[in-house]
């Protein structure tokens, strides 16, 4: 008799589903892929036959022209795969089109997340708790220093620092697939109903979620505009252009960075960040340790991020649990 779970197995470039022959989040090109979200750790190119969302692969052909050979999957769909292996996507919270995908197979049941949230984000629906035997989570966000404040608290600290600084140019860096998007939402549900500006790299993800139905506002290119017009405007644009020359045109830009790292001072300070906002996509460590005691799995199996500590709470909470040790995936605001 094959022992419990063994025909999913981890390797260094990814989770093996073996009788399907079949890859989740591979880091290489495989023949039959399946994609929890669109972020570059997670999807790449390449593959014979790519499985994820509708959104996910739109994300996938706009950033790195996959088209051939993709399969769309609908939220709750269950699918069939080689093998008698079934696969299920379930919202995961994390970014547009992100899933937790259910592998069912010989009786058991594994939930691998991908990257996921427990808050509530206007961009993507919420994630959903699925029982299962054998529970595969990420671990970014996995010290209990990583307690992230509410959302409302830090959009509330941008706006309080543009109405101060009327004269500045607020720059604010976010990842331009899902962080971006969700800082542009959360301003509209806070009540700023201004145009948005962004760098010339965050336009083309921003239409793609509009496309979508996401609703995120009048949206204007920075390209082109004299630089006296963006004093006092909020500008989005990526955390490696903060810095740049193209940020030195900008009127006395204030700069701001969302990322789950700007609880970690030293980082803000490297980046020299002047308003750091604690805004993140991923779990923290009390939603980490909370969705799996929610979950209730029978095992833990725990993929990236700070996985030392996630799996000592779980010894100490006796949970079964191991460490998979997979690379190439790393946090994208990096």
């Amino acid at each position: 008799m094959a022992a419990p779970f063994s025909w999913l197995r981890p390797e260094a470039h990814g989770l093996y589903i073996v009788p399907a022959d079949a890859w989740i989040d591979p880091a290489r090109p495989v023949d039959l892929a399946l994609i929890t979200h669109g972020h570059a750790d997670h999807a790449r190119g390449g593959h014979g036959r790519t499985v994820a969302t509708a959104a996910t692969l739109a994300i996938m052909a706009l950033r790195y022209g996959t088209g051939e050979g993709a399969v769309p999957v609908d939220y709750g769909e269950s699918i069939p795969l080689p093998g008698g292996v079934r696969a299920t996507f379930v919202p995961a919270g994390h970014v547009l089109g992100s899933a937790q995908i259910l592998l069912e197979h010989a009786g058991e049941r594994v939930v691998v997340t991908g990257d996921y949230k427990r808050r509530p984000d206007p961009t993507c629906p919420p994630f959903e708790p699925v029982p299962c035997d054998v529970f595969v989570t990420e671990a970014t966000f996995g010290l209990p220093v990583f307690r992230h404040p509410p959302i409302e608290q830090e959009i509330g600290r941008l706006l309080a620092a543009r109405d101060e600084h009327p004269g500045r140019c607020l720059l604010v860096g976010a990842y331009a697939l899902g962080k971006a998007q969700r800082v542009i939402a959360e301003l509209r549900r806070a009540g700023h109903g201004e145009p948005i500006y962004l760098h010339g790299a965050m336009e083309r993800m921003c239409r793609l979620y509009q496309d979508w139905g996401i609703a995120l506002g009048e949206l204007r290119p920075v390209a082109g505009l004299p630089p006296a017009t963006l004093a006092g405007q909020i500008v989005v644009c990526p955390p490696s252009a903060l810095n740049d020359r193209w940020s030195r045109r900008l009127p006395d830009p204030l700069t701001a960075m969302a990322s789950g790292w700007m609880r970690v001072r030293q980082r803000a300070r490297q980046r020299q960040v002047e308003l750091p906002l604690i805004i993140s996509d991923h779990a923290d460590w009390d939603e980490l340790t909370g969705t799996i005691a929610e979950v209730d799995p029978g095992e833990t199996w725990i993929t990236h991020g700070r996985e030392d500590a996630l799996l000592r709470w779980c010894e100490l909470a006796q949970r079964k649990a191991r460490a998979l040790a997979l690379v190439g995936y790393e946090d994208e605001d990096d």
